[in-house]
């Protein structure tokens, strides 16, 4: 408590009490809330800073023992899953690499992953880091402008990452980012003098130097960057970035890049393999259809590793629902088994949750929409009936269910 009037002012920037909103009196001493603000910035950066610790050797397994972790959780795409684990390895192996004197020095390899939604790209992208056991974080790109205008800075992907590891830079320095919906944020234009392009092409030049490797000075706790604001100093050097992207329409354009070369200079036996496959042209897709499609090549430059995801059809669907380790069906019967009630379900059930996904076009995460659906019902009455300890799921309930819904209503594109 203050003995007197005279003491009432905050001993740090010596503002009176009148003069401030909020006066935090000690022993001896009052503080203000400006000053009480800055003393916790203060304290947060210089915590970042004793927090950082000596870099230490990753201990990193072999590409192959890397996609049999991802052959667990992800169904089919194996040459997605080779390029992706021998990528996330070289990149590693390179921070791992002890210091040399022949001068040789191994570049960065940053990934963008092209697929449709629901094939699985961020889920690969997830299982890598738990099994690395690194930092990882998923960003939006959609949601990132030219600094300088609403939105956000492309910084604020580092703070969610430091936010993920508790703050420690030499953690956060080897982690991974993983930004979706990389095809978001393509040139609007080829005129870029009609308007400003502050979601497009200037995120993509914002990117560069992240991608690349650089200090980023970054808000610890995201948000705009202000004078006031203590900055975390972060190198992106050692980030591995990995970008996904649905680029829908990006078909046409590989069609018509094969086409015309099928119809010029290509043999005939390749010509018959294009044709023979013209549902997926993804395996035809290169760096020149993403630029086409609107990423700029300076970006695409720092994107070298080019992975493409096939659409999924009924098997890989099916094997979706049953195979994984954290597969949809196995969630539900666990859910059921708390309730002490023995879920099956028959084979043309199963079918028809599959078909149900073909036919609204939702890919892998449709799978999940329409089993909610399905069981909605169940889990809702069962475990208020302590008499039901089985509950045993047909096509015929599966189909009413969907038909009621209002998922019954949407068309297929």
């Amino acid at each position: 408590m203050a003995k007197g009037r005279a003491q009432d002012f905050c001993n740090f920037c010596g503002k009176p009490k009148s003069e401030a909103l909020i006066l935090i009196s000690g022993l001896d001493a009052h503080i203000c809330e400006t000053c009480a603000e800055q003393a916790k910035i203060i304290a947060d950066e210089e915590l970042v800073r004793l927090k950082k610790k000596p870099t230490k050797r990753l201990k990193i397994s072999k590409p192959k023992a890397i996609k049999e972790a991802l052959d667990q959780y992800i169904i089919g795409q194996d040459e997605a899953k080779k390029a992706i684990a021998v990528a996330v390895y070289n990149h590693y192996k390179r921070l791992n690499q002890k210091v040399s004197d022949d001068e040789v020095e191994i570049e960065k390899s940053n990934i963008l992953v092209v697929g449709q939604t629901g094939t699985g790209k961020t889920l690969i992208a997830k299982t890598i880091a738990k099994q690395l056991d690194v930092p990882f974080t998923i960003v939006d790109a959609t949601t990132f402008t030219e600094a300088g205008y609403v939105g956000e800075d492309v910084e604020s992907i580092l703070s969610r990452l430091l936010q993920n590891c508790d703050f420690d830079v030499t953690q956060a320095e080897r982690g991974i980012v993983y930004i979706d919906e990389i095809d978001k944020i393509t040139r609007k234009s080829d005129n870029p003098s009609i308007t400003r392009d502050v979601g497009g092409e200037g995120v993509q030049q914002s990117l560069l130097k992240l991608l690349e490797g650089t200090e980023v000075l970054v808000p610890p706790h995201g948000g705009r960057k202000h004078p006031e604001q203590k900055l975390i100093k972060v190198d992106t050097k050692n980030i591995l970035f990995i970008c996904g992207g649905s680029f829908d329409g990006i078909e046409k354009i590989i069609a018509k890049r094969t086409k015309a070369a099928s119809l010029g200079f290509k043999k005939r036996e390749e010509h018959a393999e294009i044709e023979s496959i013209k549902d997926n042209f993804y395996p035809f897709i290169n760096h020149q259809d993403i630029k086409t499609f609107g990423l700029i090549p300076e970006l695409l430059g720092r994107l070298p590793v080019l992975v493409h995801l096939n659409p999924l059809d009924k098997t890989a669907l099916k094997s979706i629902l049953l195979e994984p380790k954290n597969a949809l069906i196995k969630q539900y019967k666990k859910l059921f088994a708390i309730e002490n009630i023995e879920l099956k379900i028959n084979d043309d059930a199963i079918d028809l949750i599959v078909e149900k996904a073909l036919e609204y076009k939702l890919g892998a995460r449709g799978l999940r929409t329409i089993c909610e659906i399905i069981f909605n019902e169940a889990m809702y009455d069962l475990p208020s009936d302590d008499s039901i300890h089985k509950f045993e799921l047909t096509r015929t309930y599966a189909e009413e269910k969907v038909n009621k819904s209002t998922i019954a209503n949407l068309k297929a594109v």
